[in-house]
């Protein structure tokens, strides 16, 4: 292997794309395991995994996550609910990390939430905490630093707070303590990901684009795979997908130190 390939994609608990009634499309998790399977990836990186229920009740096993595992069986995989929250809105919550090699040294990071009002339903509600996981794994014989986010969308709370500032930061902890090649990939929710953007490079970590958008609903690029030196990006992709309303986002990489340009 001189390459391995990732697949960032926020999956919405496998509720489709349609553009005249986004809210109510059905779900098809058949579609969204299609899409996964297609590319082929040594890593995938999965948000929205799960559809959250009333009261903030998490069933156990998660069923969406115990269907990809049976349908991806040639991955070795980790999940994580955020913290039990009975707050929690009907969206999606979960993250997965599925991959070809074996997944050691599995952690996670509640990402607390600020107490900031927002209006749904007619109802004054504070949102849920989020959530950091991580993991490592060997490719090609070397080890590789696996994280998996998706942060709050202050955008769509029309908060005075421009962007989730303290989540990032707590991710950036995170990443700057690493002592190997690292890659990250969620979606950040950032609307301004210039912003964004400037935080990770400030720590030592570039996304692999910045050009295309990454969601249907707005023009906005959220979804990123962030990366440190020791890897540099051979080519990467955006597709939209009628499986979700996030695009799918696939880079492949190399190790830096096995370039013959010594970079």
């Amino acid at each position: 292997m001189s390459t391995f390939r990732v697949l960032q994609f926020n999956m919405q608990f496998g509720q489709s794309w349609d553009g005249a009634n986004p809210d109510h499309a059905p779900v098809n998790l058949d579609l969204t395991i299609a899409e996964i399977r297609s590319h082929d990836a040594d890593i995938v990186l999965l948000q929205e995994v799960e559809q959250a229920q009333p009261g903030g009740v998490q069933p156990d096993p998660p069923p969406n996550y115990r269907l990809l595992c049976a349908a991806l069986g040639g991955y070795d995989s980790f999940f994580s609910y955020p913290k039990a929250d009975p707050r929690e809105l009907p969206f999606g919550i979960g993250l997965a990390i599925f991959s070809k090699t074996p997944l050691r040294d599995t952690s996670r990071r509640n990402l607390p939430s600020p107490p900031i009002e927002f209006e749904f339903d007619g109802e004054k509600r504070t949102p849920t905490d989020r959530l950091l996981i991580g993991a490592k794994t060997t490719l090609a014989g070397r080890d590789v630093r696996i994280f998996n986010t998706h942060l709050l969308a202050f955008f769509m709370l029309e908060s005075s707070g421009a962007e989730p500032a303290g989540q990032c930061e707590l991710v950036l902890e995170q990443l700057r303590a690493a002592e190997t090649a690292t890659l990250i990939g969620g979606d950040f929710n950032v609307s301004r990901h210039e912003s964004l953007m400037y935080q990770f490079a400030a720590a030592g970590y570039r996304t692999v684009q910045s050009a295309e958008t990454t969601w249907r609903r707005r023009s906005y690029v959220l979804d990123h795979i962030f990366h440190n030196r020791p890897l540099r990006v051979v080519r990467h992709a955006v597709k939209p997908t009628p499986a979700s309303d996030h695009h799918v986002l696939v880079a492949e990489f190399e190790f830096v130190d096995s370039l013959n340009c010594g970079e």
